[in-house]
């Protein structure tokens, strides 16, 4: 259990600060985390309330109160790891606003009224991203790639469906200049790629770009060191001619 923690702990320490426009993903992925250490449970439940003895014949038993006193020692001691984590995986502006809720389940429950519903805004904004979107010569393209499928994400988690033959076609429109070819190549193929057919098919392409290059600045480095070394003084070439040189001065002299 510790090793599976301390694996999450890492885990967790990649996950990307909430900004306000990440909400949904970022959520997402901090409940998974929570959920693998059985601590959710503090964002949806308030802390048990505290039971004492009575006089009464009703009074409930020492084990009783020892089990509920267990119970608000672990909600409390949960409380504090789920908070710290929600307020340090916050930009600060954000961790100054939630700070002080001192309850994990407040913090949740403001952040999902203030970010978690659907908003027709919000739906504009992650299309209209998605749609601006181009891919660029300077920049390696599976990157890029990378990029367009999580603006796609963005949208499907806005529940608005596209199909993937479609977030391929639109893919195909954002290709750097320098993939024209390439890109006239699929359209003319008759099958339908779906964006991960696409992609695939992009980091071969990608992959053989990079290795074509790597050849031709190979060759073209061979080629300079030939020629430096053809032209270097004292070289075989120049050896050759200095001797024949001499050998018609001495053959004039005589």
């Amino acid at each position: 259990m510790a090793e599976s923690s301390t694996k999450s702990m890492a885990h967790l320490s990649k996950l990307e600060s909430l900004d306000g426009n990440n909400y949904k993903r970022w959520a997402q992925k901090l409940l998974m985390f929570f959920e693998q250490l059985d601590i959710d449970y503090v964002l949806f439940s308030d802390c048990p309330t505290a039971i004492t003895a009575t006089a009464d014949s009703n009074s409930p038993s020492a084990a009783v109160i020892k089990q509920n006193e267990d119970k608000i020692l672990k909600y409390e001691k949960d409380n504090k790891t789920v908070r710290f984590h929600l307020l340090n995986l916050m930009t600060n502006n954000l961790f100054d606003l939630f700070m002080v809720h001192k309850s994990s389940k407040l913090i949740w429950e403001a952040l999902e009224k203030k970010y978690g519903a659907d908003d027709a805004g919000k739906q504009k904004y992650v299309v209209g991203k998605w749609l601006a979107f181009q891919m660029v010569d300077d920049k390696p393209v599976m990157d890029q790639v990378h990029v367009y499928e999580n603006l796609c994400a963005d949208v499907l988690n806005e529940d608005m469906k596209i199909c993937e033959v479609f977030q391929a076609n639109v893919l195909l429109e954002k290709f750097p200049p320098s993939w024209r070819e390439f890109r006239n190549n699929l359209k003319h193929r008759k099958e339908f790629l779906s964006l991960q057919d696409l992609i695939s098919h992009m980091r071969i392409e990608e992959a053989n770009r990079i290795k074509d290059n790597q050849d031709s600045v190979l060759v073209n480095v061979t080629k300079a060191n030939l020629v430096e070394s053809a032209a270097a003084p004292g070289s075989d070439k120049f050896k050759g001619k200095g001797k024949k040189c001499s050998t018609r001065v001495r053959s004039k002299e005589k």
